[in-house]
């Protein structure tokens, strides 16, 4: 989990989720951690356009999803997207 989102989940760096897509360990987390829902998703229950998903260091969007597959080997990194610095 990022920082931003650890206090939510108890300070844990990481969290075991369980489903078969990206969409299913969401709502497995959102469903235990209901505090950490309108940080990842819109309205809509799609990712919220600030926050990356990647699975095994792919990210979802450029493939499946909220649908994209994963398994019990799959690694999921969920990332706020980085915005700032100063213009040179």
């Amino acid at each position: 989990m990022p920082p931003i989102l650890r206090q939510a989940v108890g300070g844990a760096r990481e969290v075991d989720a369980n489903g078969a897509t990206v969409r299913e360990l969401l709502d497995d987390l959102t469903g235990r951690y209901p505090a950490i829902k309108g940080h990842l998703l819109d309205e809509g229950g799609e990712l919220n356009r600030f926050v990356n998903v990647y699975v095994n260091n792919e990210d979802v969007r450029l493939g499946n999803g909220l649908d994209t597959s994963v398994d019990s080997e799959s690694t999921v990194i969920v990332l706020p997207a980085m915005a700032g610095g100063s213009p040179t």
